[in-house]
């Protein structure tokens, strides 16, 4: 996932934006490079920098950011505690009655080390404290 969608997503649910972007595993692709014609490309956030636009000091180095792609990580709404997993670079915001419980519980538990303990043990729609 580029970091650059994360000024696209809210919340499906309760519409909350931006949503916490935890990073757990990336990759960089040198040889990407895009031509942006403006500067911030991103419009109200940041997640690069992790900041909204209007609270950069400076320009954010746009060319370097769209050589990233987040490969694992997970989206969280802190309004509704739920968390979206990116698996593969995807991330998976389904509705609650699509998600696949064993896939998330068995990502929650890959990473449970790594993730903050309030999602791991509270998170919705399901967390490792309701197996």
């Amino acid at each position: 996932m580029k970091y650059r969608l994360m000024d696209l997503l809210a919340c499906p649910y309760d519409k909350s934006f931006p949503l916490e972007l935890i990073v757990l595993k990336i990759n960089k692709y040198d040889e990407r490079t895009i031509k942006f014609k403006k500067k911030p490309a991103c419009e109200l956030y940041c997640a690069f920098l992790g900041k909204k636009i209007g609270e950069l000091q400076d320009k954010p180095d746009c060319d370097e950011c769209i050589k990233y792609e987040v490969s694992e990580g997970v989206l969280l709404c802190h309004v509704c505690n739920r968390w979206f997993p990116i698996i593969d670079e995807i991330p998976i915001l389904l509705p609650d009655e699509m998600r696949e419980k064993k896939e998330d519980l068995d990502f929650l538990q890959k990473f449970k080390d790594q993730l903050p303990k309030s999602l791991v043990e509270e998170g919705k729609p399901w967390n490792l404290k309701s197996l």
